[in-house]
């Protein structure tokens, strides 16, 4: 993972700027995209000062195709060649389906469905030019389901989904895919959140899943996810508890269910009214 041309979506915060430095302190030539572009330049300003190779930043929504389409070409214009391309760009809410829009669940599945497909078919020329890696980023929320988000589930399942039928389309390319399932993560895309249904305190619900589910450190989760392109993985677990509802998936497909609703509902201090 070195002297790589790599282009991150997502890249102003959270894991996708933590992936942009640790690939920019290996001299990787980076294109970065983020919806926010304060935030962006943020992590380029780092980026720069830790020797990144060629730099270009650009503020992009991935669920808009044509802004995709057209950032591709830039990239491509630059770079000549992209060896990764990381869709990491992605959004959550709160609230059940019965109190969520379908213009709000519709939102959800544009950023982190839509602008892995777009994405994903933007760049597909150069990587299977380079017989590089295309990696998307699902979720442990793509390995189960759980109440109170259902669109970040059908978001995330529809990644793996994807990601797994590309890679045998993609294989007689040389072209490596990834999907990554990371834990949780301390982001802050909790924060970032929007809520579909009232809860009584907001801000006491966030904190509690910062400090009981969001643990892994971001920096340690973009470590494993740049590990696991280098080895050319095909799934890359992020974090013990991705890695425990994995393998729960896989011994109990059909008892698992109840257990993790009720290890997510306690860390999150949910009543039992709220859970399956």
């Amino acid at each position: 993972m070195r002297s790589k041309n790599v282009v991150i979506t997502g890249a102003g915060s959270g894991i996708g700027r933590e992936l942009a430095l640790q690939l920019a302190a290996r001299g990787n030539a980076l294109a970065l995209a983020d919806l926010d572009p304060q935030s962006l330049d943020e992590t380029l300003i780092q980026a720069r000062l830790i020797g990144a190779g060629p730099l270009l930043g650009q503020a992009l929504d991935v669920s808009d195709e044509a802004q995709v389409r057209d950032f591709a070409t830039q990239v491509t214009a630059s770079f000549g060649t992209v060896d990764v391309l990381i869709n990491n760009a992605g959004i959550t809410r709160f609230g059940d389906f019965a109190s969520t829009s379908a213009e709000a669940f519709r939102k959800v599945l544009d950023v982190n469905f839509w602008g892995v497909v777009h994405g994903s078919r933007a760049f597909l020329p150069a990587l299977r030019a380079s017989r590089g890696s295309l990696v998307n980023l699902s979720s442990l929320f793509g390995l189960i389901g759980v109440a109170g988000q259902a669109h970040y589930c059908a978001s995330k399942f529809a990644v793996r989904g994807f990601s797994e039928a590309l890679r045998q389309e993609l294989k007689a390319d040389g072209v490596h895919v990834a999907c990554v399932h990371p834990g949780g993560v301390r982001t802050r895309i909790a924060r970032s959140a929007s809520f579909d249904q009232a809860v009584d305190d907001q801000e006491a619900l966030i904190s509690r899943l910062e400090k009981n589910t969001l643990k892994l450190p971001a920096d340690e989760a973009a470590r494993i996810i740049i590990e696991g392109i280098r080895l050319r993985r095909e799934r890359i677990l992020v974090g013990r508890d991705a890695k425990f509802v994995d393998l729960l998936q896989r011994l109990l497909p059909c008892a698992h269910t109840g257990l993790i609703h009720r290890l997510l509902g306690r860390a999150s201090g949910r009543n039992k009214s709220a859970n399956p």
